[in-house]
């Protein structure tokens, strides 16, 4: 007889974890708290305009990479126009000069030795390492907790190249490196393309060779038709969501998952339960905090999380022919936004994606690392709260007319989400847009997925997987199936 697993939260792991669940015979469930499928991978309408709340890139967008086959098992790729920015960002300078991230690393290089003709070495150690990751492919097939004595030798010969780059990058972050450029513009904005403390330089070279191998390319039409495609294969595959259908306990009986219990009171038995959302709500709230250790409880007291967002949304009457994709610019004079200072402004033109607006307009997002506490305080007076709101979609409008003389008055759309907005809709601890912050400390970190002295429990996704994002939330996903199979003495399948 089939058994049965409830996952918990419809967003990229939980439906990935529906669609394998299903192609290796399992009955699965998804009890989802929001009325639609993606969780932070979702776009959402205003007026004529698509708004876009995760997908810049997608890893695996083209057949030359490994991620690709995956996507293809859960439906996401097929048929999808996939585009590929010549430029990942461009960042302009106090006194006019730009800094131009060419997604082609040889255009890169050219572009930064003209800017820095003093810093040649420094400058193809960097393009050459982003060479070199552009010639590796990670293994995916394969969850490394079922590694066996011939799999580790196999996965250590494939994965040697990129050991060696990782035993000459390791531990440095992006800010360490730029301390190696003699020029002081690069050295000011090179830190400025990711612009996370401590981030690590493994994670850029990976990315920009990702990148200019096309394969790292935004699918037309955004984050929630993305997710919608997903959804489709796990229903086609026989899968049931239940929308709006917050769970409020994991139901544990002898030590065992049983079930789940809904915010409504009702409750739903299953062989095995898996977690794909929160990880705070489900080891604090969900399961009281009865299933933690000491590594479990330091992982919530001392690991980074990503910071958390206000996102301002525009829909402009104007097609920003000719502008970059994503531009970082300095402005007049410092600004206070949400009671934090402002120095620069990153907006994300979305001229690229015909789909998000009507003929001849535009959407632009601007999105600005906030305190929690702030909104959380505000949200208490709704009045104050839509005030706020107000006052900072004014501040962002004056700003980029500042870059973009006129565009006060083309705006016709404004939509401002703020952390309060990402809690409501994900339940994300914090308000946190991706779960664990990546940095040089726990660049490659693997977690558990199941908690101490709880049976038939798992998680998966970005509370799992230090530094988020789409795809190792599928792979997450596709891994603990395989984790799962291997138990039940079952071999794993993926049908793409």
């Amino acid at each position: 007889m089939e058994k049965s697993i409830i996952i918990i939260g419809a967003g990229i792991a939980g439906l990935s974890a529906g669609c394998y669940g299903q192609m290796n015979g399992y009955r699965t469930q998804i009890f989802e708290l929001h009325d639609k499928p993606g969780g932070l991978c979702t776009s959402w309408k205003r007026k004529k305009y698509t708004i876009d709340g995760c997908l810049h890139w997608l890893v695996g967008s083209s057949p030359g990479n490994s991620f690709y086959r995956i996507w293809q098992e859960l439906g996401a790729v097929q048929g999808r126009r996939m585009i590929d920015h010549e430029e990942f960002i461009t960042i302009e300078g106090e006194a006019g000069k730009a800094f131009i991230v060419y997604t082609n690393v040889d255009k890169l290089e050219q572009h930064m030795k003209e800017l820095a003709p003093q810093d040649e070495k420094v400058i193809e150690k960097f393009t050459n390492a982003v060479r070199d990751c552009a010639g590796v492919d990670l293994p995916v097939d394969k969850a490394p907790e079922l590694y066996g004595p011939l799999d580790g030798p196999k996965a250590l010969a494939k994965m040697l190249p990129f050991l060696k780059i990782m035993q000459s990058w390791k531990g440095i972050s992006i800010q360490d490196f730029a301390q190696e450029f003699k020029d002081p513009f690069l050295r000011q904005v090179f830190p400025l393309t990711f612009n996370l403390p401590d981030f690590p330089m493994m994670a850029v070279l990976m990315t920009l060779a990702w990148m200019h191998q096309k394969s790292a390319g935004y699918p037309e039409g955004g984050s929630l038709e993305f997710s919608r495609a997903i959804e489709r294969r796990y229903l086609n595959l026989g899968g049931k969501i239940h929308y709006r259908s917050p769970v409020s306990k994991i139901m544990v009986r002898n030590g065992k998952a049983v079930g789940v219990r809904l915010a409504n009171g009702t409750e739903h038995r299953a062989d095995i339960v898996i977690s794909a959302a929160d990880g705070h709500a489900t080891i604090f709230q969900m399961l009281d905090g009865k299933y933690i250790d000491k590594k479990v409880r330091e992982y919530y007291e001392q690991l980074p999380l990503f910071p958390p967002l206000v996102q301002v949304s525009l829909g402009v009457a104007r097609s920003f022919r000719g502008e970059p994709r994503l531009l970082l610019y300095h402005f007049k004079q410092p600004t206070t936004i949400a009671g934090q200072e402002e120095k620069l402004l990153g907006v994300e033109i979305y001229n690229f994606d015909s789909t998000l607006a009507p003929p001849g307009k535009t959407v632009l997002d601007v999105k600005l690392f906030s305190d929690y506490e702030y909104w959380k305080n505000l949200k208490q007076e709704p009045k104050r709260y839509k005030a706020e709101k107000e006052k900072v979609a004014k501040q962002v409008i004056e700003l980029l007319d500042q870059r973009f003389p006129g565009i006060a008055g083309q705006v016709e759309m404004c939509d401002v989400a703020t952390p309060m907005t990402w809690e409501r809709y994900t339940g994300n601890w914090r308000a946190s847009f991706e779960g664990w912050l990546i940095t040089t400390k726990n660049f490659g970190m693997s977690m558990d997925k199941t908690l101490p002295g709880l049976k038939n429990f798992y998680m998966c996704g970005q509370w799992v997987e230090p530094g988020g994002g789409v795809p190792s939330a599928a792979l997450s996903a596709r891994n603990l199936i395989q984790v799962i199979c291997k138990r039940d003495r079952k071999s794993f399948v993926a049908n793409g």
